[in-house]
């Protein structure tokens, strides 16, 4: 009786938990579905329209460094219920925008409360849930989540922007919102670890991230020539250069460099780069061959996105398993392997590909390897971690996806209409000339995953987990307190 009590104290937070996971996800793509209907009903112009899901993405992959440090400073819980706050308070603030500059003020203002939940969300798992086996379920439920989100949001923003309207796509994270922030008094409050904010790290990297995102998301708009793009990656690399130079000066650095020096650590950062660009990339880029190509309306394409969701389930809660016999550089290559044939695979699209045969196999395959991939890696970077570096760390992944996310959306997008206006397919209708496109980019995107797959077998630890993280000892997490 007192184990089954025991487990039910324990889904509690790890319900609250996924759930917040699943709504900052799903946020993300819920108004990709509304954003014709915004255009209509506010006179967005496209320059500006865009910035509707880029102000999100641009704020939320900039200020995740700052969320996580504030995190282990002040109280992982605190910092989490202060962000959900934000975020329902700005969604309030969408929902009832009159105007596209107050639309885009709140979509930022979202992405600063979804910095704040998401790397003290994902670090509250590791020091709330210390049995191994019990962390690796909530690993592995935090990981669905993330792919889930996109689907559940497709889905959810065709019947909301359908029915009760766009505005509906933000009213609905209000209640959602609240339930997680009630629920979040389950959450047991980690240890607040003693030290300062770096405030001038704290500027140097925001202005870093900040520069770098922006212009990802410019090149993703006027080509990878685009001049204030080119100016802003100068500026990100200067930015950047001097944050790194002072946290290692730093006796409170915003990002201990000492989490690099772990070779198994640093490379899950950049597999989980690498393995964000490609999935996400070929999720925007078949949603458009779906709406574009073979006209699908917004809830038919979320629908047809659905065995990319049966995919990620597999994928997730087979990892788990996978990891206590073979080690995590192994099921993270071969997670990203699977997602690189899935990509190449859908490469091949042609005006009339058939779903059954073609489309939805290949989504499942591309979801099932990002699943296995994203678990694996989570596993890498979160485990051997200090209490009052599990935020920070936590936040560098997070941070790794979201750039990986938007550097995805750009690369691939600005592939797709430099070779659809190239003039090298003059001889093929309109409809061909965005289908050559598409699998341009459908082509790179399998080639970033090879990488991730490399990457991932080159630095990631060569036993598995059970074997290196089995004994109490092992696993440096400190306990929560109560």
């Amino acid at each position: 009786m007192t184990e089954k009590a025991g487990q039910r104290r324990g889904l509690i937070p790890l319900l609250v938990i996924a759930t917040a996971q699943l709504m900052l996800v799903l946020d993300d793509s819920i108004v990709n579905i509304a954003l014709p209907s915004i255009q209509q009903e506010l006179g967005v112009g496209p320059v500006h329209l865009t910035w509707i899901v880029n102000a999100y993405i641009l704020a939320f992959g900039a200020l995740l460094l700052l969320g996580g440090r504030i995190g282990d400073l002040y109280g992982r819980r605190r910092v989490l219920r202060a962000g959900l706050t934000i975020f329902v308070l700005a969604s309030l603030a969408g929902g009832i925008g009159i105007s596209s500059e107050i639309l885009i003020a709140a979509r930022a203002v979202q992405g600063l409360g979804a910095a704040l939940v998401a790397p003290n969300a994902l670090a509250l798992i590791a020091t709330t849930f210390s049995e191994h086996k019990t962390r690796d379920a909530a690993l592995s439920l935090y990981g669905a989540m993330s792919g889930l989100g996109i689907v559940v949001g497709l889905l959810l923003g065709g019947v909301l922007t359908g029915t009760l309207g766009w505005r509906w796509v933000f009213f609905i994270n209000i209640p959602i919102g609240i339930l997680v922030l009630f629920g979040s008094r389950n959450l047991p409050e980690a240890d607040r670890h003693p030290g300062s904010l770096d405030v001038r790290g704290a500027v140097l990297g925001t202005g870093g991230m900040v520069s770098l995102v922006y212009a990802i998301t410019r090149f993703g708009e006027g080509g990878f020539t685009d001049p204030i793009g080119l100016g802003l990656i100068g500026a990100a690399a200067v930015l950047l250069a001097a944050f790194i130079t002072t946290q290692a000066r730093s006796r409170t650095p915003l990002v201990p460099l000492s989490l690099f020096r772990d070779r198994s650590r640093a490379g899950a950062y950049g597999s989980m780069l690498l393995l964000a660009i490609g999935p996400m990339g070929t999720f925007y880029v078949i949603t458009l061959y779906l709406q574009q190509v073979q006209q699908y309306s917004p809830l038919q394409t979320g629908a047809g996105w659905l065995p990319f969701a049966a995919g990620l389930v597999v994928g997730a809660g087979a990892a788990p398993k996978l990891l206590n016999r073979a080690a995590p550089r192994f099921v993270a290559a071969a997670g990203a392997l699977l997602s690189a044939l899935a990509a190449f695979w859908f490469s091949f699209i042609q005006i009339d590909t058939n779903y059954w045969l073609h489309l939805a196999p290949a989504m499942f395959v591309l979801a099932l390897g990002f699943g296995l991939g994203v678990i694996a890696l989570t596993q890498a970077a979160v485990y051997h971690t200090e209490s009052k570096e599990a935020g920070i760390a936590s936040a560098l992944l997070n941070s790794a996806q979201q750039i990986g996310v938007a550097l995805g959306l750009a690369v691939l997008a600005g592939i797709a209409a430099t070779v659809t206006g190239s003039g090298g397919h003059a001889d093929l209708s309109g409809s061909g000339q965005l289908v050559a496109g598409y699998g341009s980019a459908l082509t790179v995107a399998a080639g970033l995953l090879i990488a991730a797959g490399i990457l991932a077998a080159a630095t990631l630890p060569s036993k598995p987990t059970a074997q290196a993280h089995g004994k109490p000892s092992a696993a440096r997490v400190d306990q929560p307190s109560h």
